[in-house]
């Protein structure tokens, strides 16, 4: 009857929202269970279980139609991370800079070689290196509040991951041009396409951190608005940036870099967003578990596994060194470098972004990536826990 609804019955990104939201709480009460394991870990667990890979309620279309979902939930996450980066504070202190320059070219350099020993293309390397250079936010967030890490670690690590993250689009857009020639691209493809995406990320991010921190400073009386104008601000960021073909990544976090240089007072920095912000982290990596491809992984398992160890390797011993060369404690580089290594959100969108660019390369730079990340998120929550407790940060009496 045509009263009736249709059975098995689709799910929508609605539904698929809220599943996300259930499953994801059950993975992550389960991982309370063992003390030492994250909350993340769980979440991608449920994720793989549920998605194509396993049971595929979370089916391929579903994914793809709940995408903008994952985009609004990284682009708070990048959005927090931005405001941790104070360029104030780099100014008087600049050796972060340094140690962040220092990491990164390790990164590249290390990563490219690598890549072309198993006869990549140099261009592609480096495209894929300059990808890797990025660092999660989301992990190293959500593992912060969860095991009550604060300090000069933590505090000095997000900074140097909001730097990993801009220093990682910049050289993704210089690398831009040489793929683009390399495939025989329209030499105004070649010129413009990088540059219209970096500087209009960046003059938009600017522009709507400056009128998010207008707001906030003209509606201070009513400081119950204040989530309400954030998250309305990324949202808009977000969906402009989709529509006008910028970065939905880079965009967010230039959003909370403005917002936080900008302001005077910490009007907008101090804004807390509460247990509620756990939900974004909940999205993210149940929707990461659900994609990750294990046949990708198998396939290409010697790069991938070589591109892993390269770069633990880079990240780890590159902050190490920078923060010994300047007679910092040991302690505090292993811990600041290990903190560096898990890789996920923004390396996944750089990705797709160059799939969708160089689909005759798109096999192996997706294979490549997606398979760091499927297992830089595998082993990068325990990493980071155990970065915490050997930094001396985490508090034990930190509630799960």
């Amino acid at each position: 009857m045509s009263c009736l609804p249709s059975f098995p019955a689709d799910i929508t990104p609605l539904m698929a929202f809220g599943l996300i939201l259930l499953i994801g709480s059950l993975g992550g009460f389960i991982t309370h269970l063992i003390p030492w394991l994250p909350s993340i870990t769980g979440f991608m667990a449920v994720g793989f279980f549920f998605g194509p890979s396993g049971i595929n309620i979370l089916s391929q279309e579903t994914l793809a139609q709940s995408g903008i979902l994952i985009h609004i939930a990284l682009g708070l996450i990048l959005y927090r991370l931005g405001l941790s980066l104070d360029m104030a504070m780099l100014r008087h202190n600049p050796s972060l800079l340094l140690v962040s320059l220092v990491e990164s070219v390790a990164t590249f350099c290390l990563v490219t070689y690598i890549l072309s020993i198993f006869d990549v293309g140099i261009a592609t390397a480096a495209l894929v290196a300059a990808i890797t250079v990025s660092s999660s936010p989301a992990v190293l967030l959500h593992v912060a509040n969860e095991v009550g890490a604060s300090g000069k670690v933590t505090e000095s690590t997000e900074t140097l991951v909001a730097l990993n993250n801009l220093i990682s689009f910049t050289l993704f857009s210089f690398i831009l041009p040489f793929m683009h020639y390399t495939v025989g691209s329209h030499w105004m493809t070649v010129i413009l396409q990088p540059l219209y995406q970096l500087m209009g990320s960046l003059l938009l991010g600017i522009i709507l951190g400056w009128c998010l921190h207008f707001f906030v400073i003209k509606t201070r009386q009513a400081a119950q608005y204040r989530l309400a104008l954030v998250i309305g601000t990324i949202m808009l960021a977000v969906g402009f940036a989709k529509e006008t073909q910028l970065s939905m990544l880079l965009v967010p976090l230039v959003v909370g870099v403005a917002a936080k240089s900008i302001e005077r007072e910490n009007i907008v920095s101090e804004l807390a967003f509460g247990p509620a912000f756990e939900l974004f982290f909940i999205v993210l990596f149940v929707f990461a578990g659900a994609k990750l491809h294990v046949s990708e992984l198998i396939e290409f398992a010697p790069a991938v596994f070589a591109v892993v160890v390269a770069r633990t390797f880079a990240k780890t011993a590159g902050v190490t060194a920078a923060t010994v060369l300047l007679r910092k404690p040991l302690r505090y580089g292993i811990s600041s470098g290990l903190l560096m290594v898990p890789m996920a959100g923004l390396a996944i969108g750089l990705a797709d972004t160059s799939c969708m660019m160089f689909m005759d390369q798109a096999s192996l730079i997706s294979a490549t990536v997606l398979g760091a990340v499927t297992m830089f998120e595998t082993i990068g929550p325990p990493v980071a826990a155990f970065a915490f407790r050997f930094s001396g940060e985490s508090s034990a009496a930190a509630v799960r």
